[in-house]
């Protein structure tokens, strides 16, 4: 069962619910408009990732604002039916997709899209080209290359030439090109840090596209980054496109990129202040999450969160009291996995409701 309270437009910030999901529309638009602005002129474009946020209309505001390649990032099968179904017609499915079932759901949204999806093993993509002959449908397909994540993806330049040439033969199979993720081994604010471990991951996708090119294969995409690197792969020659995500509505986790705002955040109510030094609030983890670690108060430096459960969140309030029915806002550690836990977002502007989104991708794990 969903939640039934959904506030009517105009409505004040401060006369919301509590908990509630809120974003704010100014700092959503900034950070649109930075990476958009970004990726404008340049032959780098922009692949938002829609686990971010799971809300299409929100990903058609992301290409409307430009510097995209006028479609998304899925990380299932099932959020990229409700991107697709929501008006995107361009998915990218960044994850492997083995399962008989989700391989015929894949084919069915072919003939809707353009849909394309990662592989890393030849098996995968025969079982991928016999569906999608059955369904009379053409998927596309990136290999990806392990680049630092420690997850999936092809080892070595080697075993990716060898699978692209394997897979440029099967039917009803478009090779579309490589993929990768990336992680930076030690986080750090400073951009030329950031540069040269950007350039360091990536350049084995460069070495990849120019190795599967000596074979006489044309490779269209090149898709890397992340919001850390974003405006680092836009400048190597060879990448076609980035998978940023983060950056739209952001988190204490990438606190250091400060191109970007906080935008998403979690409305809770002061609900008891049982000592002095403490004050308990109404949002757990259960509506914000603690993936990676507890959130911190936007704007109120001097209040920390020393503990969370499911409900509740536990304020230090040493150094400043607080009073049954204040509010503050929470920023989460990780934002994707906060939103998952959601119906709606409540866009703010001006403290007052401006919109009000359906998460329709809510609750896609397969």
């Amino acid at each position: 069962m969903t939640s039934s309270y959904r506030p009517l437009m105009g409505t004040p910030i401060d006369d919301l619910d509590t908990p509630c999901l809120v974003v704010d529309m100014d700092n959503l638009d900034h950070n649109m408009s930075v990476m958009a602005d970004y990726y404008e002129n340049r032959n780098t474009k922009l692949r938002g990732h829609g686990k971010n946020h799971k809300t299409p209309a929100i990903a058609l505001r992301q290409i409307n604002r430009g510097g995209t390649v006028e479609g998304v990032c899925s990380a299932k099968v099932s959020e990229a039916e409700v991107m697709v179904h929501g008006g995107i017609n361009n998915v990218m499915i960044t994850s492997e997709i083995v399962a008989q079932l989700k391989i015929d759901r894949l084919c069915n949204l072919a003939k809707q899209a353009e849909i394309i999806v990662a592989c890393d093993n030849l098996d995968n993509a025969r079982n991928i080209s016999r569906s999608a002959v059955s369904h009379g449908v053409s998927i596309g397909i990136v290999v990806e290359l392990e680049t630092g994540l420690e997850r999936c993806g092809v080892q070595d330049i080697e075993s990716g030439v060898e699978l692209v040439k394997a897979i440029s033969g099967l039917p009803a199979i478009q090779f579309k090109g490589i993929m990768s993720h990336q992680m930076m081994s030690e986080v750090s604010s400073n951009k030329e840090d950031r540069i040269l471990e950007g350039k360091r991951l990536i350049q084995p996708m460069i070495d990849l596209r120019k190795a599967i090119e000596s074979e006489g294969v044309e490779v269209e995409i090149v898709s890397t980054g992340e919001t850390w690197s974003y405006d680092v792969a836009g400048d190597i020659e060879g990448v076609t496109e980035i998978q940023g995500g983060t950056y739209l509505l952001m988190e204490t986790a990438y606190d250091y990129m400060s191109d970007f705002q906080f935008a998403a955040s979690v409305l809770t109510t002061v609900i008891s202040t049982p000592r002095i030094g403490m004050a308990v609030g109404d949002a757990g983890t259960r509506c914000v999450g603690a993936i990676k670690g507890v959130p911190l108060v936007y704007q109120r430096p001097d209040i920390t969160v020393s503990g969370m459960d499911a409900d509740h969140c536990i304020f230090d309030t040493s150094n400043v009291p607080l009073s049954v029915g204040d509010r503050l806002r929470l920023i989460p550690g990780q934002q994707d996995a906060m939103i998952s836990r959601w119906d709606t977002i409540v866009g703010i502007r001006d403290q007052k409701v401006e919109i009000v989104w359906d998460i329709l991708a809510r609750g896609t794990h397969s």
